[in-house]
């Protein structure tokens, strides 16, 4: 068996005037060394492999379709609009792969990554057929589909299969974690609704009263036998009681007077409340 040595430190005491702490101590030992992963190996080669032909296959694809725009259009944006078209695919591919346990979500980019492949192939060879060479345009395309079967290859080697009962209860996991993703957005937004017709209500609720109160200039009004009170730490109950007091039992003489005396409007059906109740208690 095959070992390898690596250092690793442990803690010993270590006395100096007789006081002792404790010290890093570098060690050596030796560990057994695992077998190569050579399946590890190979897919990671593979991977190097499918990069450098998919490179190939976008350079290839922008030096050909970018010829062929620059034709009608200006070079630079012939050739960034030539880049898109192997990129359209291998965008594809790569949210077909973060789908790979949902086969009803990876279809979709499945199928346009193929459908974005074809195009890419199709302007290929409509630039070696207007070049003269249809066999090098049909060479050109094959790139592209070379490379896009090997990257489609290589994902599908790292792609684990699960059975019926297992995919099933991967979809419920995932549909269960995607509600509770989706309701955080729909929470934030009716706690924003909340808050909205809370601060509303609150605006209601402690508003003066619109327009200035005729009555309150009359001098011989029911107003001017009142006693004035502070408004300070005072309440609705309150206010109806100092009104009763005062000689005061038309509701809505009452109703603007608590207002006045609160400095808010004063609710008719809070007012009428506790003057019923005085009316009962005398």
């Amino acid at each position: 068996m095959r070992t390898r040595t690596i250092v690793e430190t442990r803690k010993v005491p270590h006395t100096i005037d007789g006081r002792t702490v404790l010290v890093d101590e570098a060690y050596t030992v030796r560990v057994p060394v695992p077998p190569r992963d050579w399946d590890r190996t190979v897919r990671t080669g593979l991977l190097a492999v499918a990069g450098i032909v998919g490179a190939a296959a976008v350079a290839w694809s922008t030096v050909s379709i970018g010829a062929l725009l620059q034709t009608d259009v200006p070079a630079a944006a012939a050739y960034a609009a030539a880049a898109t078209f192997d990129l359209l695919w291998i965008g594809c591919m790569a949210l077909e792969w973060l789908a790979r346990y949902d086969p009803a979500r990876a279809a979709a980019p499945r199928r346009a990554g193929w459908v974005a492949l074809l195009v890419a192939m199709l302007a290929i060879t409509a630039h070696g057929h207007l070049a003269g060479s249809f066999t090098i345009g049909l060479i050109g395309s094959a790139v592209s589909a070379g490379a896009k079967t090997l990257w489609w290859l290589t994902l599908r080697s790292f792609t684990h299969r699960l059975n019926s009962r297992t995919q099933q209860w991967v979809d419920a996991q995932r549909a269960e974690s995607e509600g509770q993703l989706a309701l955080i957005p729909v929470r934030r937004e009716l706690a924003r609704a909340r808050g909205l017709v809370a601060a509303e209500e609150d605006t209601l609720r402690t508003a003066p009263a619109e327009g200035p109160d005729p009555a309150d200039d009359e001098e011989d009004g029911p107003d001017a036998e009142v006693v004035p009170i502070n408004s300070v730490g005072l309440t609705v109950k309150d206010a109806v009681q100092t009104a009763w007091d005062s000689g005061i039992r038309d509701k809505t003489t009452v109703t603007r007077y608590v207002s006045k005396a609160m400095g808010r409007a004063a609710s008719p059906e809070t007012v009428d409340r506790y003057l019923r109740a005085l009316k009962v208690g005398a």
